[in-house]
């Protein structure tokens, strides 16, 4: 296995990652922004009024996404697989 393959491999483990995490980590975002306008406007300034939403938030992301990520990470595994036996060869 040649270093170019390794970094590929580790490119693409990247990419994943990002594409993987991007849903929660907006959602996440949209809410907290959302949320501390809200506190801004009524000058409640409770530190742990953003979770909640939050949490509710990711949870009903990851129940629309699960299926989208999970397939995503079932194909980059299968692919990588798919690969050993070249890998290993080399």
């Amino acid at each position: 296995m040649t270093a170019d393959i390794v970094i590929d491999i580790a490119r693409e483990a990247f990419w994943l990652i990002i594409k993987c995490s991007a849903p929660m980590l907006l959602v996440s975002l949209t809410i907290g922004l959302l949320v501390s306008i809200f506190q801004t406007v009524t000058s409640i300034q409770e530190q742990t009024l953003t979770f909640v939403p939050k949490m509710l938030g990711i949870f009903l992301t990851l129940m629309l996404c699960g299926g989208w990520i999970l397939h995503n990470i079932v194909e980059f595994i299968e692919r990588l697989y798919g690969m050993f036996g070249t890998y290993v060869n080399m």
